[in-house]
């Protein structure tokens, strides 16, 4: 495993760690507090970059990537589905 690999997950999982209680708020209050204009292209750069990390065999750096996509993933779902309460 190359060092590279553990710092951007130890950066990944920080930034994880800091958006979890923007999505647990969301689902808590029922509110969409992301634009849609910030978590459209924030999920599908962060997929880009998921896949990218596996493509250089970064594979931790690409499984954290991917779970902040998700999260980035949830807030769009709260955006839309919350929008209408």
């Amino acid at each position: 495993m190359i060092w590279q690999d553990y710092v951007i997950t130890g950066v990944v999982i920080l930034f994880s760690i800091s958006l979890l209680p923007q999505v647990l708020e969301g689902f808590k209050k029922k509110r969409g507090y992301i634009t849609l204009k910030t978590s459209i292209p924030t999920f599908m750069g962060l997929v880009v970059i998921s896949f990218a990390y596996g493509t250089l065999n970064l594979y931790f750096s690409a499984i954290m990537s991917g779970i902040v996509a998700l999260m980035w993933l949830l807030l769009l779902i709260q955006r839309v589905t919350y929008e209408k309460v």
